[in-house]
This record gives structure tokens, sequence and C-alpha cells, in this order.
């Protein structure tokens, strides 16, 4: 019989994907997610071929599950993160900065575009992770709207074009210590581009 981690099959289990997915984060950002086999995340992680393949049938699925918990935190960090803020011209500017730093943070994984390597059902999973962070920054531009911090405007449209601009590695691919400067800038020219009536300074360290 196996051994099971932490005590209990809930605790197994948990350790388990915990191990897993650190080791599937650095081989997607070391490797590109051609590169990577289960057999390979499995000996990595220290986890049976047997116990990973009764989690995760294939890579597929292993890096569909993966996504679905980083962005399950990122929406919960995001959305505390806007809450806390007072108005919101401050709500943008923090969503603005929190959405570079992570693009900073956690930089695509090279190799094919998961969108071309992925099945379209599994990726359809993965993108639909992003309508939460979206309808967060819709519901900022709204609250802006009634409070008359900028003007009304078809929202949808400018959801579009501010994910779209901070999508952009070009935007982020500086030297670390310009990195604040940067995200100070795009704060700037998104709250310039809704036409807010106020331009929020930098966020506290």
């Amino acid at each position: 019989m196996p051994k099971v981690l932490g005590g209990s099959l809930e605790a197994h289990r948990r350790e388990v994907r915990t191990r897993v997915f650190a080791v599937l984060r650095e081989q997607l950002y070391e490797r590109g997610f051609d590169a990577v086999t289960l057999a390979g995340v499995a000996a990595a992680a220290g986890v049976g071929r047997t116990a990973l393949y009764n989690h995760f049938p294939d890579k597929e699925s292993l890096l569909v599950a993966f996504v679905e918990e980083e962005a399950a935190r990122y929406v919960d960090r995001l959305r505390d993160a806007v809450e806390a803020e007072p108005d919101p011209v401050a709500q943008l500017a923090t969503f603005v900065r929190l959405q570079l730093r992570v693009l900073a943070e956690h930089h695509l994984p090279p190799g094919t575009a998961l969108e071309s390597a992925l099945a379209p059902t599994a990726y359809q999973r993965i993108s639909a992770h992003a309508d939460p962070i979206t309808g967060q920054l819709r519901a900022v531009l709204l609250a802006g709207v009634d409070a008359g911090s900028w003007p009304a405007q078809d929202v949808d449209v400018v959801v579009a074009m501010i994910t779209a601009a901070l999508g952009s590695r070009q935007v982020i691919d500086v030297p670390p210590e310009q990195l604040p400067e940067v995200m100070e800038t795009a704060v700037r020219f998104v709250l310039q581009a809704v036409g807010s009536v106020e331009i929020s300074g930098p966020a506290p360290d």
C-alpha cells in the first residue's frame, strides 16, 4: 500500500498536490509545457507515478488543476487588495499595480503557446479563470462612473483595452529596480485613459 503523506487521506491529497504543483511551476517556466511529462513531475516531486496518475490522468488535467488553484489564490488576493481601497480611483490603481506585479513575477512559460498545445476544452477551462479578474475590473470601472470619478463609457470595451495593455510583457520587461516607476507610469496611463479626474499616487511600501 502506498505511503500516506500527512497522516490522513485528505492531508495526503493536499501534500501530493502541493509537491506536484511546486515542481510543475518550476518546470513550466524553465522548460515549457511541451517538455513536461507526468513521469518527470512525479520523480522530481518524490511522488509515485501511480499515485500521480490517480490524481491527474494526463498532463493536460495536471495543468488545468494547477491553473485553477493559482487563479483562485490570485483572485482572492486581488479582491482583498481592491476592496481595501477607499475609492474607485485608488481601486483601479491597485488593480493595475497588482496585475503588472504578478505578470513580472510569473513569466509566461516558454515553448508552444498553451492555446495550441492544449485540447480546446482544456484551454477553455484555463481561460475561464480570467473572468473573475475582468469582472473585478468591470466592477471598479462601474463604481467609478457612479461616483463621478470618470465619465460614463462603454465599460466592456474599456475592460478589454485595459486587459490587453496590462498583458503585454514589453511593459514589465525592465530591470527590477525600474519596475516601480514603470508600474506608476502604467497607473497614470490607465487613469488618464478612463478620464479620471484624479491621478492616484504610488502605493505605500
